[in-house]
């Protein structure tokens, strides 16, 4: 369920009229109009606001597949405002102590609330008045962010004032100022600000914008009844954006019970017929030594007894790619990988460099289908399966394991992510925090029996896809 278009649905839904039933005994818009025109005559009389400047630019072109349900009206946001004022555009310098005077900007307004009051500019009470006396900011005050990070509202709900940078516009509203909050909050508008924001640097939508835009408006009552529905409304979509998120931690903690089980031999039975790990790894490598296990003490792994302990160095021929050499232009030009394409169990091929390759770089470089790919750099240990019917180069910050004889590589592909998970690579203090190829060699892993190998693969990838496929219908 993609929650984001279910909320932008509900709020066009709202201000179109479509949310909630209309009212023929609801008083309509248009009386509630000159109520506010005779109300702001009365204030702008007594000197207390100033008569707004209406722009020749005013018009309601982005409204023309809206139509007006019976009772609402049109009006420009200085027709339903007392004050759509923007905060200090030479914000004085912070105090180097912290005081009770405070300034925010945009970043502050998030998510429909004030937040991070910790990183706050701090000011003198002298300085906080004089910035304070062009804003004057109340409680109800709709708060909407003009620069930088555009759109963004909450209403002003603290119980002690605050002052704001030019970033942060605030607008006192005669009409009721939730459904005002919806509105600037709905597609339409946010749209509108979008496209017509100003600015190279940082973008703007400033007060004179805020001031000509204009505002489809419901009957006083049918604002109140439409913004307790899309709220009932927007909470459940709250409810199950937790529920996704919470679910998804739940997930990443069963996927990882998945692994611990699987690597332990928990997953799937075992088979008494299955040649048991020992053999099969003294056929694999005719020299092999027990495993020294004390370089790797923080692995923590208990195994049943037809398994074996042994080292990637056993199991594996190991190389690493070519390493960029701008000097050395010998060789042909040839595609080759680096980190930046390998991801946990896919690659992105969209960008592929070149760069050139002798027959000697080839022999040690080429990643055929089944390689087993991990970054030695950046995210240590990140690993995936070459599974593609050609073959490719590889930098030298990427390791290539492949088998010295029939074995699953899915199978130690997921043993690499599980240690992964535990930090015993990549890890801080733990286990190997890089992954040069003497470690990768000597690294202690467990190893089943041949054909339990391909059953706890092919049972990890059918529980994996089940728990995938579960994560796209949420």
């Amino acid at each position: 369920m993609d929650t984001k278009k279910l909320r932008q649905k509900i709020l066009d839904l709202a201000i179109r009229g479509k949310l909630v039933p209309q009212d023929p005994n609801d008083e309509p818009a248009s009386v509630l109009l000159e109520r506010i025109r005779a109300e702001k005559e009365q204030l702008i009389k007594e000197g207390k606001i100033k008569r707004s400047k209406k722009s020749a630019a005013s018009d309601t072109s982005h409204y023309e597949n809206y139509e007006l349900p019976q009772g609402w009206t049109y009006a420009t946001m200085s027709d339903i405002c007392t004050k759509i004022v923007d905060g200090d555009h030479n914000p004085p310098i912070a105090q180097k102590a912290e005081s009770e005077y405070i300034m925010i900007s945009s970043k502050n307004v998030v998510n429909d609330s004030i937040i991070h009051l910790e990183d706050v500019r701090h000011l003198s009470r002298d300085d906080f008045e004089l910035s304070n006396a062009r804003t004057q900011v109340s409680k109800g005050d709709v708060l909407f962010t003009s620069v930088a990070s555009l759109g963004r509202t909450c209403i002003y709900d603290l119980d002690y004032p605050i002052t704001f940078q030019r970033s942060v516009t605030v607008i006192c509203t005669k009409i009721f100022n939730r459904y005002l909050k919806l509105f600037l909050d709905s597609p339409i508008y946010q749209n509108y600000v979008g496209e017509n924001a100003r600015g190279t640097a940082q973008k703007g939508f400033y007060i004179n914008q805020i001031s000509d835009s204009w505002v489809p408006i419901p009957p006083l009552n049918e604002q109140i009844r439409i913004v307790e529905k899309a709220q009932s409304l927007l909470d459940i979509v709250q409810i199950i954006n937790y529920s996704k998120e919470e679910t998804s931690n739940n997930i990443i903690a069963l996927k990882s019970k998945i692994l611990d089980l699987a690597i332990s031999g928990k997953l799937v039975r075992q088979d008494k017929s299955d040649e048991p790990a020992i053999e099969l790894l003294k056929r694999i490598n005719p020299q092999y030594q027990p495993a020294d296990n004390r370089h790797y003490e923080n692995i923590e792994l208990s195994i049943p007894e037809t398994w074996c302990w042994a080292t990637v160095g056993d199991v594996f021929n190991h190389n690493t790619g070519k390493a960029l050499n701008s000097s050395n232009h010998s060789g042909i030009m040839m595609d080759y990988i680096t980190t930046s394409n390998l991801y946990w169990d896919r690659f992105d091929l969209s960008t592929v460099k070149q760069m050139p390759f002798t027959e000697k770089d080839l022999e040690k470089c080429t990643v055929t289908k089944g390689d087993l790919l991990i970054c030695e750099g950046g995210d240590v240990g990140r690993s995936a399966i070459w599974n593609y019917n050609y073959d490719i180069r590889i930098q030298n910050h990427i390791h290539r394991l492949r088998g010295k004889a029939n074995i699953c590589v899915r199978y130690f592909f997921y043993v690499f992510m599980l240690y992964k998970q535990r930090n015993y690579i990549g890890g801080k203090g733990v286990a190997i925090q890089g992954l040069s190829s003497r470690d990768l060699n000597r690294l202690v892993i467990p190893l089943p029996p041949l054909n339990e190998q391909y059953r706890i693969a092919k049972s990890v990838d059918n529980l994996f896809s089940t728990i995938d496929n579960i994560l796209l219908e949420l």
